[in-house]
C-alpha cells in the first residue's frame, strides 16, 4: 500500500493511510488475530456477519422500493 507525501504534510498522508488501510479490513483482521478463536466460534461469527449483511441489503432493497 502507497500513500503520497504532498508538501511535506505527512499529517494528511497518515490519515489517507489510516482510511485505505480501515476500507481494506487491515484492522478488523488484526484485532480478529490478536487471540485465538476456535474454529467453532468462527464459523457462528461468519454466519452471523453474513446474516446481518443479507439483513442490511434487504433493508436497503425495502427503501430503494418504497415498501
Amino acid at each position: 500500500m502507497q500513500v503520497q507525501v504532498r508538501d511535506n504534510n505527512v499529517d494528511q498522508a497518515l490519515r489517507a493511510l489510516k482510511k485505505k488501510l480501515q476500507r481494506e479490513g487491515v484492522f478488523r483482521e488484526m484485532k480478529l488475530r490478536r487471540s485465538y478463536e476456535k474454529p467453532s466460534a468462527r464459523r457462528k461469527r461468519e454466519r452471523a456477519e453474513a446474516v446481518r449483511r443479507y439483513r442490511k441489503l434487504l433493508r436497503k432493497r425495502m427503501d430503494r422500493e418504497g415498501y
